[in-house]
């Protein structure tokens, strides 16, 4: 059955728990609206949560078990596995974004910021790639043979997220350019470490996933960029008064200012709440 809007296909997604076919559907929805099937972004009423399977136990960050030695295979599944529950989080919070914030699309909005169809087809694009990720993670898992599911996650993404589900700038500001930037400084070095073990594979399927996450970043940074040039914001100041205020943590060192320049991160933005964490650390 194709759904009639696109929140309606955010619904979909959101509510379905079993992990492969959530990524399956979101690959599924994104084709429908990319073939000009849904033309209505429409609107919905969100889940509290998004169906999740029975496993993985989902835990506080803090009772996650200590990580497994570096280089036994037991540690390189806990990280392609922590990976893979990442790009699941993210699946959801793609579809989030689009039917939580729908009622500023141009076709809903009366007057006002308004978001044209590009936001909607960047994160169609972002959904797309975090189901890819997905799929190709929990591939990869099996192959060494465990799977998604196999050990616990943390639910620590999902929460950080929803302090953000009132706030259109926020939800940028927090989830594409402070935590899939995260993304960007340390993807790199697992690529290298698995590439010193001899794991060309797993190694080559982090660099598909650090060279997508600069698209997704830079997404967010542009949508976050227009947000404030309608409301006459500086772009730096509201990024780092945004991050003060909703992001559970600190901005940590080292920086993959590269990776961040493409994605159009600007480094006085985000070195400067580095500062501040350390500083607050150190006192």
């Amino acid at each position: 059955m194709i759904p009639n809007t696109l929140c309606a296909a955010a619904l979909e997604v959101l509510n379905t728990a079993y992990a492969v076919e959530k990524a399956k559907t979101s690959q599924r929805c994104v084709a429908i609206w990319r073939s000009g099937a849904i033309t209505t972004i429409g609107t919905t009423k969100l889940p509290d949560r998004p169906a999740r399977p029975a496993k993985p136990e989902l835990l506080s960050p803090g009772k996650m078990p200590k990580r497994r030695k570096a280089g036994s295979a037991a540690g390189k599944i806990a990280l392609l596995h922590a990976l893979a529950h990442i790009e699941l989080n993210a699946i959801d919070l793609a579809w989030d974004i689009m039917a939580r914030f729908a009622h500023y699309s141009d076709q809903n909005a009366k007057d006002g910021f308004t978001l044209p169809r590009a936001f909607f087809d960047d994160w169609c694009k972002v959904a797309d790639d975090e189901a890819k990720h997905f799929l190709m993670l929990e591939n990869r898992l099996r192959e060494l043979g465990s799977f998604y599911g196999a050990l616990p996650a943390h639910d620590g993404l999902w929460e950080s997220a929803m302090l953000t589900a009132h706030d259109f700038a926020a939800r940028l500001a927090v989830v594409p350019m402070v935590l899939e930037a995260r993304g960007l400084d340390v993807t790199p070095a697992m690529a290298e470490n698995m590439s010193a073990q001899g794991d060309d594979i797993t190694a080559a399927l982090l660099k598909i996933i650090h060279d997508d996450e600069i698209t997704h970043v830079r997404a967010g940074t542009e949508w976050f960029e227009s947000w404030c040039n309608y409301h006459t914001l500086d772009h730096e100041t509201h990024w780092q008064e945004l991050v003060r205020e909703y992001f559970l943590g600190r901005l940590r060192r080292p920086f993959n200012h590269p990776s961040r320049e493409q994605a159009g991160m600007i480094r006085d933005w985000y070195e400067l709440l580095a500062d501040e964490g350390e500083a607050a650390v150190s006192a």
